[in-house]
């Protein structure tokens, strides 16, 4: 078969398309010819050596894919060669095939396609198991999403728009921000032009943000917390700004507010029921029409580096997919 190898930690342009062996299933896994594989701000971040899961050389990033059943191991019942399926593998599916853990792989829903798919765990899993897990967001909050146009953040806006949440999305583009209009944000602010909290003083007439799904860190960090309402949580989700940001400790004491972590594949990990429940409820959610992934493109295999590269750069909104 052929994949996107990582041999040594580097950027993008260092990955190679070579022609590998074929997985084999083994108790508990399973083996899925890709047809569609999501790209994801981790996927950057491991092939630098930068992320806090570091597989073994020569791998395959990509995290999560949609497919079909070729090989069942011992122990899984619930799904047979044929079956089409998505999953979240942790890397492995920038490639033609990959394993797969069976309590990680779930049925494709009738009618989804597999780009869809495998736009689905990272994004929507993520802001999901923020919002409702985490964050307990409640109708009427006003929820505070940095990085909206990203994969994360769309999802957040467009779930937060659904629990009944008052959406502030900020972004760095117009662009961006036209985007995160379409799928529910009702104020923005572009944070590369307008002063972060002086815009959320203005939009929440002083009072603040209750939640802040922040996934990018840097230098806003600190002025989105100043924002926190009394009692308000601020989801810690992502570096994606490259800093991991260092915060006054006083901010939380003054403002009886929460800062929460967020690790979305350790809890998927730890709490296997309670995130197939989450899966579940999501995949409901899209039957219903109630949420939609964007994705901005599609990427043969050979064009996996560029996938990544455009993601570093900050180009995608929403979801790119590499298609084997």
């Amino acid at each position: 078969m052929k994949a996107v190898l990582c041999r040594q930690y580097g950027l993008p342009e260092t990955l190679t398309v070579e022609q590998t062996e074929s997985p084999k299933a083994v108790s508990g896994k399973l083996v899925i010819q890709v047809k569609a594989c999501g790209v994801n701000f981790p996927d950057t971040l491991m092939i630098q050596g930068k992320y806090q899961v570091k597989p073994l050389f020569p791998f395959s990033p990509g995290g999560e894919v949609a497919g079909v059943v070729k090989e069942v191991g011992e122990g899984i019942t619930h799904l047979k060669p044929g079956d089409r399926v998505f999953a979240l593998t942790g890397f492995g599916g920038f490639a033609e095939e990959t394993l797969a853990d069976g309590f990680k792989t779930f049925p494709l829903p009738a009618g989804m396609e597999y780009d869809t798919a495998a736009s689905m765990m990272y994004t929507y899993g993520t802001s999901y198991h923020a919002l409702k897990d985490r964050a307990d967001l409640q109708t009427g909050e006003t929820l505070l999403v940095l990085g909206a146009a990203g994969g994360v953040g769309l999802a957040a806006v467009e779930l937060g728009r659904m629990m009944g949440a008052n959406v502030i999305a900020a972004a760095s583009t117009d662009e961006k921000l036209a985007l995160c209009r379409q799928v529910g944000a009702g104020d923005t602010i572009n944070y590369s032009r307008e002063d972060l909290r002086e815009r959320i003083r203005q939009i929440t007439g002083g009072r603040g943000v209750d939640v802040v799904y922040d996934p990018v860190g840097g230098p806003l960090t600190e002025a989105a917390l100043r924002s926190v309402s009394w009692q308000g949580r601020y989801l810690v989700v992502g570096f994606a700004a490259g800093q991991i940001p260092a915060i006054p400790l006083n901010l939380p004491l003054l403002k009886g507010c929460s800062v929460v972590g967020v690790f979305w594949g350790a809890f998927a990990e730890k709490q296997r029921q309670d995130n197939q429940d989450n899966v579940q409820q999501l995949l409901a959610f899209y039957q219903q029409g109630r949420i939609k992934p964007h994705i901005q493109a599609q990427y043969p295999l050979e064009k996996a580096p560029q996938a990544l590269r455009d993601m570093m750069n900050r180009q995608v909104l929403g979801k790119v997919v590499v298609i084997p």
